[in-house]
This record gives C-alpha cells, sequence and structure tokens, in this order.
C-alpha cells in the first residue's frame, strides 16, 4: 500500500513514529527522553464478511497521529509503530466500525486484518450529518465510537528488514514545488517605522511538515512557512463586540531565543456565526481525478473529506461537481443540500485516469457557479487536487488572471492539496490567495474533518476581505524588529490605505495570529543592512521619548462585498509585565520550532527540548488534541535532526 512518497514507505526511519508519544490514550505528555524509539511494523488488509477488499478505510492507531487508508485491495501499513500494545479501530462511512487492540513487535512485522459489515442505510446516512464545532475528531468517532466487532485471530509475526533513513532532497520522478522563502530581517525603527502586510489564514504548510515528519524526513526548509504553523492552532481570543466583524487583541512577552529581546503577538479573532445563520452556498466541487490522483492519499482521501462536507449541508445549500482529466466534465448539476444521497452517489462513482486539463476544469466550475450565482450568498468552487495542471492553460499567470477576474465577479476559491510526490504547492497558495480564499493540505482524515467539521464556517464563509495590518514602531522604544513569517504577504506601506490592493480574507470564527521579535533601545545592536542618507535627516518627534506606547497597530478591512475598507487602531505600551500567556508561550514554541526546522540564522540559543519544553508547559487544556500532536512532531524533528547530524552530535538538541 502507498499512502506516503512511495521512496518513503520503502525506507522509513525506525523513529517516524516518535511524534506520535505525547498523545497517549489519556492525552497526557511524557516525559523528555533521548532513548531510542523501537518500533515494528503493522500490515494488513479490510475486507467484507464475503471476502472482497474495502477500499478507502480508515484505519488509525487510537491516540496518535498515525492513520492510514486501505488501497483498491483493501492493503494498508504502518511502516513504524512503537513496540507493545496499540489499539487499530478502522472505520468507513458506510460500515460498522472495528476496534482491535494489536500488540507492535519490534523489527518484526505483525499481520492484522479487519472485517467491516455494512451498515443499515439509515445508519450511513446518520454517519455524514453535520458534527458541529466542539471537535476535531467528533466525526470520525462517531464512527468509531459505536459497537465494536468481535476480536479477529492472533496476529501473524514475520521477519522485518532494517529500514534505510530518508532524507530531503526528493529522489528522481519527485516534482514538489516550493517557492523559496527569503526571511524577514531586523530593520532600524528610526528609518524603517512602519510594517505592512497581509493577514494569512492558510495553514497548509503545517499539516504537510506532519507529513515529512510522519514520513521519518525532515522537510525542505521553503516547506515551512512560519505563520501558517503559528496559525493552525486556535487561539483564546476575545470574540467581537462591536460592528466589526472581528476583535484585535495584542501582547508583548519575553523571547525565549534571545533573552535581551521581546516578542509581541497581534492577534484577530473573527466573529462567530452560528451556522443556521450563515448565508445560503452555493458550492462548486472541482475535482482532480487525472492518473496523477490513484494513491490512496489522492482521490480517495479527496472523497472522504468532501464527505466530511457533504455533512454539513443545509437544504438551502447547493452543490455542484465538476471533474477534470484529459477533459473537463459535469458529474453533477447543482443540487440542494437536502440531497445528500445524490452528492455521496456521485463521489462513489469517480475514478483517477488521464492527465490534466486544469485549465479547462477550473473555467467549467467558474461557469457552473456563475449560472447558479447567488446574490446574497456564499459562492464558491472548492479546487481538489495534487496541483499537477499540465494540459491547456497551465502556466501560473493564465491561472491567477482567470482567478481573479471571476474572483471579481463575487466567487472565490479555496484550494486543497493532497497527496506527495508532486504537489505544486507555490501555484496552489498562489491561487487561493488571488482567489479569496483558502488554501489547505490535506495529509489524514482527521485534517479533513478540521477544515470542513470544525472550522467548517472560517473555511467557507469570508466575514471581512482584504484585511491588512500596519504597525508602526516608537523609535524611542524600538531600536530594531523583525516580522516571523509572512513573506511572501508583504505590502509596500503605500498598499495600506490603497483599497484597490488585494490581501488576505478572513472566515466566520477564523483566528490570525502574527509575531514581531522587537529589539528595544537599550539591548545589544543586532545587525542591520540599512542605507546611509545623504539629503534627509530622521529624527523623533518631541512627544515619541515620553510616549508610553512601544507600538501602534493599523488594520483595514472590506466587507465581503464592499468596496471601501474601514480603518481600526490599537496601541501597545511597553510596560513590564508578568510572565507571558498560555497563548502566547505557545505560540512562540511554534515559531521556535519552524526557525529551527529553517536552520534560521535568526534561531538564536534554541534547540528542540527548549521547544518541547516550552510547549509542554503552555499546552492547556488541548481538548482536540492538536498540541499534543505538535509536542510530537518536536521530538521527531528532534531525532531526524540528531540522526543527520551524526553521532557525535546526538545529544547537542
Amino acid at each position: 500500500m502507498r499512502f506516503l512518497p512511495s521512496a518513503v514507505t520503502r525506507r522509513v526511519p525506525a523513529l517516524a513514529a516518535l511524534f506520535c508519544l505525547s498523545l497517549t490514550a489519556t492525552g497526557a505528555a511524557p516525559a523528555p527522553s533521548t532513548a531510542p524509539l523501537v518500533t515494528g511494523r503493522v500490515e494488513g488488509r479490510v475486507h467484507d464478511p464475503a471476502g472482497r477488499p474495502v477500499p478507502n478505510a480508515q484505519v488509525l492507531a487510537v491516540g496518535t497521529a498515525f492513520n492510514a487508508l486501505t488501497d483498491r485491495d483493501g492493503a494498508y501499513a504502518f511502516p513504524a509503530l512503537p513496540a507493545g500494545r496499540v489499539t487499530l479501530r478502522a472505520a468507513l462511512v458506510g460500515y460498522g466500525p472495528m476496534e482491535d487492540e494489536v500488540t507492535v513487535v519490534a523489527g518484526r512485522t505483525v499481520r492484522h486484518d479487519f472485517t467491516l459489515a455494512p451498515a443499515r442505510a439509515d445508519a450511513r446516512d446518520e454517519a455524514v450529518k453535520a458534527q458541529r464545532p466542539g471537535s476535531a475528531l467528533r466525526a470520525l468517532e462517531q464512527m468509531a465510537t459505536g459497537a465494536v466487532a468481535a476480536k479477529s485471530a492472533p496476529a501473524s509475526i514475520a521477519p522485518w528488514p532494517s529500514p534505510e533513513p530518508y532524507r530531503w532532497p526528493r529522489e528522481p520522478g519527485n516534482t514538489e514545488a516550493y517557492a523559496r522563502i527569503e526571511e524577514n530581517r531586523f530593520l532600524a525603527a528610526l528609518t524603517n517605522p512602519l510594517s505592512t502586510f497581509s493577514i494569512d489564514v492558510d495553514a497548509a504548510s503545517y499539516s504537510n511538515v506532519r507529513r515529512f515528519l510522519a514520513a521519518g524526513t525532515l522537510p525542505p526548509a521553503d516547506a515551512v512557512r512560519l505563520e501558517e504553523l503559528v496559525n493552525y492552532f486556535p487561539y483564546r481570543y476575545p470574540e467581537p463586540e462591536g460592528a466589526d466583524p472581528f476583535a484585535v487583541a495584542t501582547e508583548a512577552g519575553p523571547c525565549p531565543w534571545a533573552a535581551d529581546h521581546r516578542l509581541v503577538r497581534i492577534g484577530l479573532q473573527g466573529k462567530h456565526v452560528p451556522t443556521a445563520k450563515l448565508p445560503p452556498s452555493n458550492l462548486v466541487f472541482l475535482i482532480d481525478v487525472s492518473g496523477s490522483m490513484t494513491s490512496p492519499d489522492k482521490l480517495p482521501l479527496v472523497k472522504q473529506a468532501f464527505r466530511a462536507l457533504v455533512g454539513e449541508l443545509r437544504p438551502q445549500d447547493r452543490v455542484a461537481i465538476v471533474v477534470y482529466a484529459g477533459a473537463a466534465g459535469l458529474v453533477l448539476p447543482s443540487t440542494p443540500g437536502s440531497d445528500k444521497r445524490a452528492m455521496l452517489d456521485a463521489l462513489d462513482r469517480l475514478e483517477a485516469g488521464g492527465s490534466t486539463a486544469g485549465g479547462a476544469g477550473l473555467r467549467l466550475a467558474y461557469d457552473v457557479a456563475r449560472e447558479n450565482f447567488m446574490r446574497e450568498g456564499n459562492n464558491r468552487v472548492i479546487l481538489a487536487t495534487d496541483g499537477d495542471f499540465n494540459v491547456g492553460v497551465s502556466s501560473d499567470a493564465e491561472m491567477i488572471r482567470l482567478v481573479e477576474a471571476r474572483r471579481s465577479e463575487g466567487t472565490f476559491l479555496t484550494v486543497l492539496g493532497f497527496g506527495t510526490g508532486n504537489l505544486k504547492d507555490t501555484k496552489m497558495e498562489q491561487m487561493a490567495d488571488k482567489g479569496n480564499g483558502h488554501y489547505a493540505y490535506i495529509d489524514t482524515f482527521r485534517e479533513a474533518q478540521k477544515v470542513f467539521v470544525q472550522e467548517f464556517g472560517g473555511t467557507l464563509f469570508t466575514i471581512a476581505k482584504d484585511v491588512k495590518i500596519q504597525v508602526e514602531f516608537n523609535p524611542a522604544r524600538v531600536q530594531a524588529y523583525r516580522l516571523l513569517g509572512y513573506e511572501n504577504r508583504l505590502l509596500a506601506k503605500e498598499d495600506f490605505a490603497d483599497d484597490r490592493k488585494d490581501a488576505g480574507e478572513l472566515g466566520a470564527g477564523h483566528t490570525v495570529t502574527a509575531l514581531y521579535e522587537i529589539v528595544p533601545v537599550g539591548a545589544r545592536p543586532v545587525a542591520l543592512v540599512e542605507d546611509s542618507l545623504v539629503y534627509q535627516h530622521v529624527s523623533l518627534r518631541p512627544g515619541a521619548s515620553r510616549s508610553p506606547d512601544l507600538l501602534t497597530v493599523r488594520l483595514r478591512y472590506k466587507e465581503p462585498a464592499g468596496s471601501t475598507s474601514k480603518l481600526l487602531t490599537s496601541r501597545i505600551e511597553d510596560r513590564s509585565s508578568g510572565p507571558a500567556s498560555e497563548d502566547m508561550r505557545f505560540a512562540s514554541s511554534v515559531a521556535a520550532f519552524a526557525m529551527l526546522l529553517r536552520d534560521s540564522e535568526n534561531k538564536g540559543s534554541m534547540t528542540f527540548d527548549q521547544v518541547i519544553e516550552l510547549a509542554r508547559g503552555a499546552r492547556g487544556a488541548d481538548p482536540e488534541g492538536y498540541r499534543g500532536e505538535f509536542i510530537g512532531m518536536v521530538q521527531a524533528a528532534r531525532t531526524l535532526r540528531a540522526q543527520d547530524a551524526g553521532p557525535e552530535n546526538r545529544t547537542r538538541e
């Protein structure tokens, strides 16, 4: 079975499972350990009572981030699970779930099969009903916590050869593409007092990084977008109280990787809108069914993801399905949300094959959206692909012009990335950005649940568009500053008040977090690249030194259908306060992790062990388990980096 890159599944290191250890059955995080992790392989098949294979079933190791999809023969595999007892759960919409306890034997392959019995028709309908926000795993748990099937026969054990390490750079045939990231540098507050950027609510980079670590390899540096890792997590910001669609929260605290520096956090909390009060949706699913989408982590997972979304639809919503391969076609005309059966049946019929006419498919999807346009509703195309556009309109410039033209008509674009080996991350992020939409990478069914169930409103319903942030630093208190991440979202200072300049969108209930590293006046200077001025001298206003302000934050946004922006202003005073909040500390641990993965020159004294300690101390309630999963990812990255460094350096991190 291939649910990770083919080279990866052949050569996953024994430590690839490390990041799951921070999630135990009780959700508790273990103490740090430098002892090597002992793992074994588990594989098997899922079939029905007649012995027929059950493809696209979800098999997961309960209490961890490890999961797999069965292929067309019903086969699944976990290349490296921690030795010992583990509970495996198999589930698929339309079947009764099954759960078994398996003993993983170090260095061996354990075989374990599941038999899933078809559920009653009414049970299947219940399985796709909406699971409202409250748990990202709730819909999966609904399928998996019913009556458990009888235990299977004892598992058989076979020898398993030791795997070889796998590391980026990619192997021949891997065409994944990432845009180069030039990290933001420190700027002097006196000569560059303004920092301007567009918000970004995407979190694709985080789930993509998780995919690399689960496969036993460190991600390429340019796949790590710091702001997307930070924004993957929900934070406890205050809800908006006035007429504005979002509230602004600010905080200043210590910087974990530079003792004499400070961190400033700017947070936006989008207004939560009850699903019943959201406007009706005119959605077009645009699904890539080309030959590159055949593997289980692509089209089969696409189907599962859209099934989760179908379960969220209301009678007033409408869905059409367009597919593209060698040619584009309409497989389901616009259908009311009450007819979920027609949508599920159309998804079930999809098969992969052919080349990729991405441009034709995108045009057709936009045309279908235009034909069913809802003037007072949410009009959106949702593209699901591995990004391999190779027939027809394929240049980035042509795609972007098409997306921008249809955006101006009121139809937005959400982009979902799937699979490995040919992920076109650069193109997909740019398309979503220019299409006033959201870019997510779906590596597991759990992530699909997060995007389409827990974050249903934020993913599909825009409450504010063209949201820009401009920060003015007080040079009397700030020597220099650096924006962490957002490198591809930077704007010229003149763009802030220019309503013609496109910027990011904020969805219902979404949060946005931005971090600045501040060098206070009096701290040890940092290296700056500044031009000397010949004809002018920059000086402070007389009142600047007397002001308690550290900085001023200005925000501009437009209503979803508006063309004129509104201005919000907030100030942060330079106060010596107590310890940073729990959310601030956790966000800083994620930022530090991103810098370590990128081997940033700005990471200072930070190590993986310090990131783990900081994150554990700020984990908090963690009802969804996201923060615990993050701690496990840091543990995995620590071990992989030690492997790269060699035996003599393995204890340094």
